[in-house]
């Protein structure tokens, strides 16, 4: 009489990988914590009704104080700030153009996009301003809370990045929507740097 074999639950084994990376130590602020986090999210909810206040982000626009190492991400259009830095949520690149098979790109594409960025979007987490959007829907636009113009989009689900890696779930902000403010330090005084 053999007993059963016994074998640890994956999810359970992903949790110990994630609390050994974080240094065997729960940083709410880690980049790998926040996206498990939402990770956990968009497998419990069909339909996003009601989620906790904790998974946004503060609106920057609402704090005052930066820190000199933080880069603030404004609308490109109307200058409103959307995001920090803090909220980019990075991932593994992908295999690039040959992720996109479905689109069959040539190979004359695939050789003129070397030179290029491979990443053109920031992924990040949700921040306070994007509350209206997200509830009740698995995917859509991200448009400035100000000006209204288009500055990405949102699934639940997941999207691709430009590099080939899937990202699940998926808040994109297009690079070339917004702009970088560094706050550099000079003397007694904080200037921004556009």
């Amino acid at each position: 009489s053999s007993r059963p074999r016994r074998r640890v639950n994956p999810g359970f084994q992903g949790q110990l990988k994630l609390y050994e990376a974080m240094g065997c130590a729960v940083d709410t602020g880690s980049v790998l914590y926040k996206r498990y986090r939402l990770e956990m999210l968009s497998e419990r909810f069909s339909e996003p009704q009601d989620l906790p206040r904790e998974v946004f982000a503060v609106d920057p626009t609402t704090v005052c104080q930066t820190s000199n190492m933080e880069v603030l991400y404004r609308c490109r259009k109307c200058r409103r700030a959307l995001f920090r830095s803090s909220s980019i949520l990075s991932h593994m690149e992908g295999m690039g153009p040959t992720a996109f098979a479905h689109k069959r790109i040539t190979e004359s594409a695939q050789l003129s996009g070397n030179g290029q960025e491979k990443c053109t979007s920031y992924f990040i987490e949700p921040v306070q301003w994007m509350e209206p959007a997200l509830l009740g829907v698995m995917e859509g636009q991200l448009l400035c809370p100000k000006c209204t113009s288009k500055l990405g989009s949102f699934s639940w689900r997941g999207d691709q990045c430009s590099c080939g890696r899937w990202v699940t779930p998926a808040f994109q902000i297009h690079k070339s929507r917004v702009d970088e403010v560094r706050t550099l330090p000079v003397g007694n005084f904080q200037t921004a740097k556009t």
